[in-house]
This record gives C-alpha cells, sequence and structure tokens, in this order.
C-alpha cells in the first residue's frame, strides 16, 4: 500500500480514536525464532494462552520471528501466528532480513507489511522493521521506514496524541540510525518504546525516551518459553512475565506514561561523529546524492554515469560530475545486486526473480530473463557473457546481448548473494549452504565443490568476494577461516584462523596478485601473502577500526586500497605498507563495495541511501 493511501487511513482512524486514554492490557511477544528446535511448540503454546485471555485485546510482535528468515520458516510462522484470535501486529528483526533468499521481501508477503501503525484507546503504536538487510553488520531501520515513520508523525490529526514506538532493536548505537528515528519520536509525545532483540527482559532509555526491552518466547533452558502482559491504565504501562498455561509472575516493571519536555532537555544525547573528516586534507566531498530508499548494493560506471540501485526496486544513473540523476528504470523487487556494466549494457538481478539488461545510455529495458525466485547475487560480465546466481538453487550464463540462457548449473545448495569469479576458465562461488563451487566457464560443468563441514548455514563462505592468484583461490568466512584452495582440483592448501585477529567476510586482492587484503572484526587489515604455503602475513595496517562486521571488498586502485567499514567510513591504505593515506566517513551506516571513479576519486554508498563523489591526493 502506498504511503499517501496508508497514511490517510491512520488519519480516519486516528480522528475517531481521539479520545482520552483508556485502561487496557496487550500481549508482547518477541523473538520466536521458529526454526529453532523448541520454537514452534513455544509458541503454539503462547498463542493458545493468549486466545485463553479475554483481557488481553491485541498482540504485538517485535521481530527475530525466524530463525534464518526462509521462505520456508516465514511461510510456517505466518501459520502458527494465524492461529491468534485477536488483532495482532508483527514487525521483522535481523534473523528475518540478513540471511533472506527472498531479498527481505517474503516477509512482507507473507505478513502484508513490514511497518504497522493502529490506534487503541488514545494512543498511536507505530512500528518499523529493521535489518541489517542482507549484509551483516549493526542493525538498520530501513531508510523507506524511517520516511514512512516521518510521513505518519507529520499526519497525525492530533500532534499531542501519545505515541508509543516499537521496533526489534533498541534505539541506541547497535542500530547504526537510531538518531534518525529518536530525533523524529522527540518531536512528537512519545511516551514508551518497545522492542526485543535482547531475549530479556529490561528497562532502558533512548535519548530520553523510556523503553522496555521483552523476553524472547524461546524457553532457553526452562520447561517452557513466556511472554509479557502489558497494562496500561492511570498513566501507566505495567509489566508482568506470563508462563503460558502455569502462571502469570509478579509485576516486574511500571513505566509512568507522561508527556516527556524534550524541546527543553539540556541532555546531550550522543551522536556520531564526523570530526575524522577535518584531519585529512587530501580529500574531499564533491557531490552528494540522497536515496529516500536503502542503497543496498554497489556501484557501477559507464562513461559519465554512476549506475546505483535500491530497495524498492530502482535501477538510476548519476551525473559522474554533478550527482543528478539521469534516468531510472524500475524492478518489481527489492535490489541487493550490485549492476555490472559492459558494451553499452547495465545487469542486474532483482528480488522479483528476474535478471535485467538495460540499456546503460537510457536505462530502457533490453532484455529480462525470469528465474524461479529472487535474483539476489551480483553479475559478471566476461566476453559477453553474464554470470550470476540467484535463490533458486540455480547458478546461470545468459548472453550479455539478448539475455538468452547459455547455460544453466541447477545444483546449489541454498542461495547465492556474492559476486563470482573467473579465474583459469572457471567459475567460483558459494551460497548459503556451506558450499563453494567451482564450475566450467564454457559449459556450466561442476568441475568441484567444497565445503567447510559445518553444519551451521551462519558460518557459509557466502558473502565474500572470492579472489585469486598463483593457481589458488582465497576466501574467508563467518566461521573466522581464512582458506586457500587449489583453484584446479578445490584441495585445501592451508585453511588456518589468525592468531591476532578474527577474519569474517571482508577481502580483495591486490593488482599485482601478490598479497590478499582482509579485514577482521577486530577493525585490522592485514596484506597475506598468496604464494605462501600458510597463512602468511607480508604487512599489518597501523588503521585500527572499532568492532568491524561489514562483508564488504576491498578494492585497491593506483596503489590505494580501499576499505569500506559498518560505519560509513572509508579508510584509504598505501598499498606498499599498510599506512593510512586517509579517511572520510560519509555516513554512519553500512558502505557498500567502493568503487575507483577515474583516477584519484572514488564513489561510496551506504546502506541509508547515500552516494558520494570524493577526490583525493594521490599518494606520492
Amino acid at each position: 500500500m502506498k504511503i499517501q493511501r496508508y497514511v490517510a487511513f491512520i488519519a480516519l482512524l486516528l480522528v475517531s480514536s481521539l479520545c482520552q486514554a483508556q485502561s487496557f492490557q496487550f500481549a508482547f511477544v518477541s523473538d520466536t525464532h521458529i526454526g529453532n528446535p523448541t520454537a514452534q511448540e513455544d509458541l503454539g503454546r503462547t498463542i493458545a494462552d493468549i486466545n485463553a485471555n479475554p483481557n488481553l485485546e491485541f498482540v504485538i510482535i517485535t521481530g527475530d520471528i525466524t530463525e534464518f528468515g526462509s521462505d520456508e520458516e516465514l511461510k510456517l510462522a505466518k501459520q502458527i501466528f494465524d492461529t491468534i484470535k485477536k488483532p495482532w501486529y508483527i514487525l521483522p528483526g535481523n534473523h528475518d532480513t540478513n540471511w533472506s533468499e527472498s531479498g527481505s521481501n517474503s516477509f512482507r508477503v507473507v505478513f502484508g507489511a513490514e511497518t504497522f501503525a493502529f490506534t487503541h484507546k488514545g494512543y498511536l503504536f507505530a512500528g518499523t522493521g529493521s535489518g541489517p538487510n542482507m549484509r551483516m553488520g549493526p542493525g538498520q531501520i530501513p531508510r523507506e521506514n524511517i520516511v514512512w515513520l516521518d510521513s505518519v508523525l507529520n499526519h497525525l490529526p492530533d500532534p499531542e496524541m501519545p505515541v508509543i514506538f516499537l521496533n526489534h532493536y533498541p534505539q541506541d548505537s547497535s542500530l547504526n540510525n537510531w538518531y534518525d528515528v529518536t530525533d523524529k519520536l522527540r518531536a512528537r509525545n512519545t511516551q514508551l518504546i518497545l522492542h526485543g532483540h535482547g531475549h530479556g527482559n529490561r528497562k532502558f532509555s533512548y535519548d530520553g525516551i523510556p523503553a522496555v526491552m521483552g523476553r524472547s518466547n524461546l524457553r532457553a533452558k526452562e520447561p517452557i518459553g513466556g511472554y509479557n502482559i502489558v497494562t496500561f491504565a492511570d498513566g501507566k504501562a505495567s509489566f508482568e512475565t506470563r508462563k503460558p498455561g502455569i502462571e502469570t509472575l509478579p509485576k516486574w516493571l511500571e513505566v509512568p506514561l507522561v508527556k516527556h519536555d524534550f524541546a527543553n532537555d539540556p541532555t546531550k544525547h550522543h551522536r556520531p561523529s564526523f570530526a575524522v573528516n577535518g584531519l585529512y586534507p587530501n580529500v574531499k566531498l564533491v557531490w552528494e546524492y540522497q536515496d529516500d530508499s536503502d542503497v543496498g548494493a554497489g556501484t557501477a560506471v559507464y562513461k559519465n554515469l554512476v549506475i546505483a540501485t535500491n530497495t524498492t526496486g530502482q535501477v538510476y544513473a548519476l551525473d559522474s560530475k554533478t550527482g543528478k540523476r539521469q534516468w531510472t528504470y524500475r524492478t518489481g523487487g527489492k535490489i541487493y545486486s550490485t549492476p555490472a556494466v559492459a558494451k553499452g549494457y547495465v545487469v542486474v538481478g532483482s528480488s522479483d526473480n528476474n535478471i535485467y539488461g538495460l540499456s546503460a545510455t537510457t536505462g530502457k529495458l533490453v532484455w529480462k530473463f525470469t528465474a524461479n525466485r529472487p535474483v539476489l547475487g551480483s553479475p559478471l560480465i566476461e566476453k559477453g557473457v553474464v554470470y550470476i546466481g540467484a535463490s533458486d538453487g540455480h547458478f546461470r550464463a545468459l548472453d550479455l546481448k539478448t539475455g538468452k540462457l547459455r547455460w544453466d548449473f541447477d545444483q546449489v545448495n541454498n542461495f547465492v548473494v556474492t559476486k563470482p569469479l573467473l579465474y583459469q576458465g572457471k567459475v567460483y562461488f558459494g551460497s548459503w549452504g556451506n558450499e563453494f563451487y567451482a564450475l566450467d566457464a564454457k559449459t556450466g560443468q561442476l568441475a568441484w565443490k567444497w565445503s567447510n563441514g559445518s553444519s551451521n548455514r551462519m558460518f557459509s563462505p557466502a558473502a565474500c568476494y572470492p579472489v585469486a592468484a598463483n593457481g589458488r583461490i582465497f576466501i574467508v568466512a563467518p566461521d573466522r577461516f581464512m582458506t586457500a584452495l587449489d583453484a584446479n582440483t578445490g584441495e585445501v592448501v592451508w585453511r588456518e584462523q589468525m592468531k591476532e585477529g578474527r577474519v569474517r567476510e571482508s577481502m580483495g586482492i591486490s593488482d599485482d596478485g601478490k598479497l590478499v587484503y582482509v579485514k577482521t572484526m577486530d577493525g585490522q587489515v592485514y596484506g597475506v601473502s598468496t604464494s605462501a604455503n600458510a597463512l602468511q602475513v607480508d604487512w599489518k595496517s597501523t588503521l585500527q577500526l572499532p568492532y568491524e562486521l561489514a562483508p564488504s571488498a576491498i578494492v585497491e586502485h593506483n596503489n590505494v586500497v580501499l576499505v569500506p567499514s559498518h560505519s560509513g567510513l572509508v579508510s584509504a591504505l598505501d598499498r606498499r605498507n599498510g599506512a593510512v593515506l586517509w579517511k572520510y566517513k560519509s555516513s554512519n551506516s553500512l558502505m557498500n563495495p567502493v568503487m575507483p571513479l577515474g583516477k584519484n576519486s572514488v564513489i561510496v554508498s551506504t546502506m541509508d541511501g547515500k552516494i558520494a563523489c570524493l577526490e583525493y591526493v594521490p599518494a606520492k
């Protein structure tokens, strides 16, 4: 439903409910994690308990509905929630969106929306989804959800109506854009925030707004799970833990429901610092573009155009000198596929199940290839052939000019989100099924596949962009191992964990093929030898980032190593020794792979919809 129509609908509800707040009770359920061994039984017991309680007027569910975000888990969860015999409202959490085979589409398809707003006895309840979506990193409320929330709050017929905000995450720095939300909430009569994520009952305050974290519905080490019963009465919200079918425990918290004087609050609340941008005069901002949606993928370049995508399904071109939009093409789903450009064609995958071939000059559709499920993998184009993976168990080669199928490998375990590597006549890529594949580039026949041996899908070598040198393929994964495989046979050359740092998913290769760059969760960057027969560090950068999760690839351009972070910072390192040349912080959100533009310019894009062009003085 479009924002305008939805806001109009909400306005009608608000007008009809502008009465003095009354007493009521509701169920507060969170972190159900369908897919967990006990989750289905735990949730079924909770819902039966809710249905048997006539005092509960509605139910709110604040995220991490599933364990892995799979379509199967989401559909099962919906079937269970449909047995609730009261109004219920639901939001996604990071487990529903980070490993989503649908590109975060299935949640809104299955449940109808990833946001909600309703009024009840004088209160507005408004909730938004949260990620990270498709990329490991801190939480983030999608940019389009923030735009939606702003519209809802700005269309209140009574600006004094008390607001209850709901999200999966705490509204603090565990969300990289928390302040975008709390600033909007503090401009209204926001009285309470409810959220999950931490699996325990706790009281918080976010930028002066009282908040309550609710427990997980899972039993964990207890005999059964549980949820919270919340009572609004006499200007207070009280919280009681309910053991389904057994007992209601004594009230554990009471929060006053009052109007706060946020406008006159003298407290200086924490905000991200951009002071680093004043420390390096050898880099400057040329232009900046702000999208109204998330930008969940990297960019491409064609002549004087920067090609970008967003999560409302748009592919668009910006003027590389000004950042102004030149053309737009809209697909039917969210896009997390970094576009590729060759011979005047733009190729990109969409979560609407299609791969698109567009004119790079005009953005007009040239061809479209339909897969069986969403296409989240990024394309690689080489000699007129497009190589791309999807969520339907297929990896395909298409003709660049016509989109016609060249070959189809249909034995991929789980879904593909990575950009493949072409090396010595083979195509290499990983999937979220713990497997890594090598296919014959001409025929699509399986040359070999390798597994890390883990039964946990979340340890798959699926998000890294593999690199190659000296007859070896190099990968890193969330299991914190770096692995070198024989490119021809798939045999392990070496597989090690670093002694000083924990590698994860972010990596790249030097232009001369002598070093693999890896970034660790501990914020360090190393240059690792591609020729040694063990994990040999040739240099360690002087760069020290905070705890770091961004999986985005590291790239080298003109002897400058460009390192993206999960907090919108790009760091430029000297290829020879890892010395820091400059840093620039464009936002506080996860940065996609950095794209070189000409000799001394780069394009950076971040998940909160910001695209920027930076120009720097070359290293001497």
